[in-house]
């Protein structure tokens, strides 16, 4: 395992370097996961019911890549002190297919899945390597304040993003603008991630290979280590598990409020683009709360509580009818997603060793990518077999696959309060004591 230098606390502009990937980063969910593409995808590229079940599969093929790879990567990225390098690796491949979605029109299904599968992998690796950075910038104690206030300001970035795009698809309108968006957010978080490769220097140190090992026999020996010795960390392993399934829900909303807008409640690409600025106000808001919340408490009460709000919303958002009631909706959700999304990587940090951030990183992105992979099918397949079923039994297209949607919210419920009832199992006080205690590597 790399081992960490011998250098103080972060500076303040090494800080604002890992804050300002996050600014980046979080343009591409506000524009790709949230306000244009999926709706785009869902509702032009393919069209209808089906378009809900491709961009299920699509998101969920993505994850379970992301899923297989992402642990053993995290664990060469530790042992070489090479967190920084996978990190530019998947940034310049989120950035490079993000920009690929603006060849994708009407009917381009293929192209359509194939660019948005390979530009979420990056998206999401690339999160393993610099949440793995976090334990290398602030201590314990102000993990929860660092993590959400890179959170807010990300969601700052998504908005100044979809600032941007706005007055041209108001203005001028089409698809054409639609997908040149998407070149805007491609550029907008390749600038945004320039100062944590110039800035923030990586503190471990790359310890040589054994004689005979690669550092692919090394990643997945250290994974097994870390597997084996799973009863010395007996809390994280309930975390992962309950994270595994409430964050499920996090993403089918995530990925499917866009669709939700336009299918539901009839929003056009501008409401949905302001829809979404509400969202990540909001999610700047719950970010500096529920980190607030997290360090003065303890992280499983700060989750707990944005669980059972954005559960709340949810139901809210099944029984309700209304624009009004849609955009006040996203607004608390928003709030509440903010806080379980940074707050769980804030507890992974307090409940790991340092020395293995990355490794265990991975093993989060495990949780969340393997989870990932269920829910958005899940939603897709509720929602276009109930809507084929109601088509049987006379109702109009637009109204079956209204109802199939209204339906498919619901199994968002299931998933965050069964990840909630799991969360409640876990001890994080004991979990934080292990980690004192236990100074040396799994296996050593």
């Amino acid at each position: 395992m790399a081992e960490r230098a011998g250098r103080g606390a972060a500076t303040r502009r090494e800080r604002w370097a890992w804050y300002l990937y996050d600014f980046g980063n979080s343009a591409y969910a506000a524009v790709v996961l949230l306000a244009v593409y999926s709706a785009y995808f869902q509702g032009q590229v393919v069209g209808g019911a089906e378009g809900s079940r491709l961009w299920g599969i699509s998101v969920g093929i993505a994850m379970l890549m992301v899923a297989v790879t992402s642990p053993v990567l995290g664990a060469i990225a530790d042992y070489s002190a090479s967190k920084k390098r996978f990190l530019l690796l998947f940034t310049v491949m989120a950035c490079v297919f993000t920009g690929a979605l603006f060849f994708v029109r009407e009917g381009d299904i293929l192209a359509g899945m194939v660019f948005f599968i390979l530009a979420e992998i990056g998206y999401r690796s690339a999160q393993v390597f610099y949440n793995g950075l976090l334990p290398e910038i602030a201590s314990p104690e102000e993990m929860g304040r660092v993590s959400g206030n890179g959170w807010a300001i990300g969601s700052a970035g998504g908005i100044l993003c979809l600032i941007l795009i706005l007055p041209m698809i108001v203005l001028v309108g089409g698809t054409t603008v639609v997908r040149l968006s998407l070149l805007v957010t491609a550029a907008f978080f390749a600038v945004s991630s320039i100062p944590i490769f110039l800035w923030l220097p990586e503190r471990g140190k790359p310890q040589p290979l054994p004689e005979g090992e690669s550092y692919l026999s090394v990643g997945f020996g250290r994974i097994w280590r870390t597997v084996r010795s799973a009863r010395q960390y007996q809390e994280l392993v309930k975390f992962l598990g309950a994270f595994l399934v409430y964050n499920d829900g996090v993403i089918m909303a995530l990925n499917f409020a866009a669709i939700i807008g336009a299918v539901l409640f009839g929003l056009n690409q501008q409401q949905l683009i302001i829809f979404v600025i509400i969202v990540q106000v909001t999610n700047v808001a719950g970010a500096w709360a529920f980190g607030a919340v997290a360090d003065s408490t303890d992280c499983k009460r700060s989750l707990s509580a944005s669980i059972l709000l954005l559960i709340g919303s949810v139901v809210w958002m099944y029984l309700s009818r209304t624009v009004v009631e849609f955009f006040i909706i996203g607004a608390v959700a928003g709030f509440a997603m903010a806080g379980i999304q940074s707050v769980s990587r804030t507890m992974v940090g307090v409940i790991t060793p340092a020395r293995q951030s990355a490794q265990f990183y991975g093993l989060f992105a495990v949780a969340g990518r393997t989870s990932s992979f269920i829910g958005p099918a899940v939603y897709g397949w509720v929602a276009a077999e109930a809507a084929r079923v109601y088509l049987n039994q006379g109702m109009a297209p637009l109204a079956a696959e209204q109802g199939g949607q209204r339906l498919a919210i619901l199994t968002i419920c299931l998933f965050l309060a069964a990840g909630l009832g799991l969360l409640w199992t876990m001890n994080e006080a004991r979990a934080r004591a292990t980690v004192r205690t236990l100074a040396v590597e799994p296996g050593e």
